[in-house]
């Protein structure tokens, strides 16, 4: 609560040094004006003081508002205190206040720390002679202190940005406050002759791609390699629980079916109604679900998938959407092939004859999608083919994320790079870093799947069973 200001009692008269009456206003031997309270020495104390809140009622400072964050998700800067005009309660500017480590409560190794001093007088042993202070806090560029920070806790992790403080449970960086990539923004996975690279890109705040490969045997103990690789539809609600649920029910179904002995596209023709299937339960869920996505419209989660199955002789593609799988053999003065094609007002226009496939893709409602995976959908209608290559190559499934950038079969086989035969990882890599060099603008996610045969004469690249 507040208090009143009371003048303070004063032993003798300043003038005279006479003692003064109870009460008396002026001096009755002198006349001084005993009502006059001298100035307050300046308080130069060398203690930590800890300042009270405002009271209630009082002004608070008002900070200017920080920059809102942009696209990457990454928090604007903040200002600090010196970052402004102003002074301290000694009348010194805010810019040019000591601040010095404090003395832990434990001793040892923290009480030999220099204590926070807020008096001139140089620190012993210190930079007296420097011009700079001590800091608050260990610096982090020191050997001592990156050393400690490199060595998180079991399980914990390092900030990416400058590379010695811990992780928080938020995502921030303890040292430098730096806010950390989310585990979707960035993946990777090789799995034996299979690997996939996913990228959040350069634009949007958040990766709604996904992806799953895995390897299975058929019954006559033949390896069977799998990819699947989904793209959210940014406009539907939460399509990056769509892609992951899609990317994960079609995996799961054809590890389950293949081993059976089931045809590879029937196979592939089951997985994608699996994962319509999981999809379609995310729009049953709660509206709790989705209050986290506020912003966007609450329509159906929806997400396109795009997959490839290589099986004995065999390689079995299957789709819905417009992502898309591509042939390039490891000769690549043989023809390379696109083995999809795109459930997208472009491609209908192309197919009716109304438009060729330049005029088609250069217009805006190009990349309508007309097929996807999700509760509004107006039919699901799979898409399977199955191919029996004659020489070796190099599968490519991809999202528009990257085709965007290399569309026709022959730009996508100029952009792999010549050894991502015995480099899949690599290769995927150099392929999302494609993307990303054009101007990233959408997720990119790609898999690679080196395919080994027997050269069996000549022949087109692939053939359809």
């Amino acid at each position: 609560m507040s208090q009143s200001h009371q003048q303070p009692a004063l032993s003798k008269c300043p003038g005279c040094a006479e003692p003064p009456a109870a009460g008396d206003l002026f001096c009755g031997v002198c006349g001084y004006d005993l009502s006059a309270v001298p100035a307050r020495p300046g308080d130069r104390p060398t203690m930590a003081i800890t300042v009270p809140p405002a009271a209630s009622g009082s002004e608070a400072v008002r900070w200017p508002a920080a920059a809102e964050t942009d696209s990457s998700d990454v928090p604007a800067p903040v200002h600090r205190p010196s970052d402004l005009p102003g002074t301290d309660s000694g009348g010194r500017a805010l810019a040019e206040q000591e601040q010095v480590q404090e003395p832990g409560p434990l001793g040892g190794a923290e009480a030999s720390a220099v204590p926070v001093r807020h008096d001139d007088r140089a620190v012993p042993g210190g930079a007296e002679h420097s011009g700079d202070f001590a800091l608050a806090a260990p610096d982090p560029r020191t050997a001592e202190h990156a050393a400690a920070a490199a060595a998180p806790a079991a399980g914990g992790k390092v900030c990416v940005a400058c590379r010695s403080g811990r992780v928080d449970p938020d995502g921030y960086c303890e040292n430098c406050g730096h806010a950390q990539p989310r585990e979707r923004d960035h993946m990777e996975q090789e799995l034996g002759s299979v690997a996939a690279v996913s990228d959040r890109g350069l634009r949007h705040h958040r990766n709604e791609d996904s992806f799953a490969v895995s390897s299975t045997a058929l019954p006559d103990g033949s390896p069977a390699v799998v990819a699947i690789v989904c793209d959210g539809v940014s406009s539907a609600s939460r399509p990056d629980e769509a892609s992951a649920a899609a990317a994960n029910a079609a995996n799961e179904s054809l590890l389950e079916s293949l081993p059976r002995g089931t045809h590879p596209q029937q196979a592939m023709h089951e997985a994608i109604v699996a994962a319509s299937e999981a999809v379609n339960a995310l729009a049953q869920e709660p509206a709790g679900a989705m209050e986290h996505d506020a912003h966007r419209h609450q329509n159906a989660p929806a997400c396109t998938l795009v997959g490839a199955v290589m099986a004995g002789e065999l390689l079995i593609v299957g789709w819905v959407g417009d992502s898309r799988v591509y042939w390039v053999p490891e000769d690549r003065s043989r023809p390379t092939a696109r083995l999809t094609e795109d459930d997208s007002w472009a491609a209908q226009m192309v197919a009716a004859g109304l438009m060729n496939e330049a005029e088609a893709y250069a217009d805006e409602r190009a990349h309508a999608i007309t097929g996807w995976l999700g509760a509004d959908a107006y039919e699901l209608e799979p898409h399977t083919a199955a191919f029996k290559p004659d020489r070796p190559g190099l599968v490519v499934v991809c999202t528009d994320g990257l085709w965007n950038y290399a569309e026709s079969a022959e730009e996508m086989a100029a952009a792999v790079p010549a050894d991502a035969q015995e480099h899949p990882l690599r290769g995927a890599q150099v392929l999302v870093g494609h993307a990303l060099d054009g101007g990233g603008h959408d997720n990119v996610t790609v898999a690679l799947l080196p395919f080994a045969v027997r050269p069996q004469g000549a022949g087109s690249a692939c053939e359809t069973v």
